[in-house]
C-alpha cells in the first residue's frame, strides 16, 4: 500500500513552484502532484473542482500567480487583479470542498502600506495605503490571506499563509519588461555585454531600497512553515494575522543590485538611471523575527545566490523573450 502523502504544487512550473519541487523531490514518504496550465486552468472553477473531486490530496502549497514587475503591474491591473482573485478562490474553496485540510497560501510583501515602519512587522497589514505600482496584485493577496483565515475560523481548517520579500533564483522570468528587477537588470547587463554596449539604462533613481531572497531559501522556509506542528503554528500567529515573513532582514539598494550584477555579468560600462520612471516603494525590508524564532535562517548570501543565478541563466534559451 502507498503510504506517501500526495502534496499539489500549483504552479509548479514557476519560479517558487519550481523550487518547492526541488526541494520535496528529495524526500521518499511524499507523492508530488502537478498539472500543466494545458491540463488544468486554475481560474477555471469546475476544472479545479473536478480535478481535486478525482484525485485524493493531503496538502496544497498554492504558489501558482500572474506575477510582474512595475511595468507589467501597472500595464495589465485588471489581469493582475481578477486572475489572482480567481485562480486562488478556486483552489482554496475546491480545496474545503474536498476535504483538503492543510494549505500554504504564498503572499508577496507588496501587501505592506508604501510607507510601513521598517523592517515591516506582520502586524502593518492594512494599516495604511497600498504602493499603487503594485495595488491590485497586493490587494488579490491581501484577499487571499482573508481568505485562508476565513476559513480557518469558520471550519476548523489549517490553511497557512507566508509572505516572502522579492525572490530570485532559476526558472524565473527574464522578459525585459514584465519581470522584477533582478531578472530584468540580468538580462539586460548580459546582452549589454554580448553587443559591446556603452550604457545600460535602469527604471528610477536607483534609491530604492529591496531586500532579495534566493527562492531555494524561500522553498526551505516554506516547507519548514508547513511542517511545523498545528500548535507551534496557531501559537506563533493568531486568528486574525496567520501569516508569517520570510526574507534574509536585510536590504540593498537598487543602485548597489545594478552594480552588483554588473560587476557578475562582466558589464564595464556606464550605469545610467531614467528618473522619469516611478520608484516604487522607497524601502521595503521584512522583520522576520517571528520565523528565526521558529528555527529557520536564510543560507544563500546574495552575491553567491546571483552568480549562481547567473550561471544558470547562461545556459537557458527561454530568457530571448520578446
Amino acid at each position: 500500500m502507498n503510504t506517501s502523502k500526495k502534496i499539489f504544487i500549483a504552479g509548479h512550473n514557476g519560479l517558487v513552484g519550481s523550487a518547492l519541487i526541488r526541494q520535496l523531490s528529495t524526500r521518499d514518504d511524499i507523492e508530488i502532484i502537478t498539472r500543466a496550465r494545458s491540463k488544468l486552468d486554475l481560474t477555471d472553477q469546475r476544472a479545479v473542482f473536478e480535478f481535486f473531486a478525482a484525485i485524493q490530496i493531503d496538502e496544497i502549497y498554492l504558489a501558482a500567480a500572474k506575477v510582474g514587475g512595475i511595468y507589467a503591474n501597472t500595464t495589465y491591473p485588471a489581469e493582475f487583479l481578477y486572475q489572482n482573485l480567481a485562480l486562488q478562490n478556486n483552489i482554496i474553496e475546491g480545496a474545503h470542498q474536498n476535504g483538503i485540510n492543510k494549505l500554504l497560501f504564498l503572499g508577496s510583501s507588496c501587501i505592506y502600506p508604501r510607507m510601513a515602519k521598517q523592517p515591516i512587522q506582520e502586524d502593518a497589514l492594512l494599516k495604511g495605503d497600498l504602493e499603487p505600482t503594485n495595488a491590485p496584485y497586493a490587494l488579490a493577496k491581501i484577499a487571499g490571506i482573508k481568505l485562508c483565515e476565513a476559513y480557518n475560523h469558520q471550519y476548523g481548517r489549517d490553511y497557512r499563509s507566508v509572505m516572502p520579500t522579492n525572490l530570485y533564483g532559476p526558472n524565473d522570468n527574464f522578459h525585459l519588461n514584465n519581470s522584477h528587477v533582478i531578472p530584468a537588470l540580468m538580462r539586460r547587463f548580459h546582452e549589454a555585454v554580448i553587443g559591446k554596449q556603452n550604457d545600460v539604462m535602469i527604471w528610477g533613481s536607483g534609491n530604492p531600497y529591496r531586500e532579495f531572497l534566493h527562492v531555494d531559501d524561500m522553498a526551505t522556509a516554506c516547507i519548514h512553515i508547513m511542517d511545523l506542528p498545528h500548535k507551534t503554528y496557531s501559537q506563533a500567529t493568531s486568528p486574525e494575522l496567520s501569516h508569517i515573513n520570510i526574507g534574509t532582514g536585510q536590504d540593498i539598494s537598487i543602485a548597489q543590485l545594478a552594480q552588483m550584477l554588473a560587476n557578475i555579468t562582466g558589464f564595464n560600462g556606464n550605469i545610467k538611471y531614467d528618473t522619469s520612471k516611478p520608484d516604487g516603494m522607497p524601502r521595503k525590508r521584512l522583520d522576520i523575527t517571528k520565523l528565526t524564532q521558529l528555527g529557520w535562517q536564510p543560507k544563500i548570501e546574495l552575491h553567491a545566490g546571483l552568480a549562481q543565478t547567473y550561471a544558470w541563466f547562461k545556459t537557458q534559451a527561454q530568457y530571448r523573450m520578446t
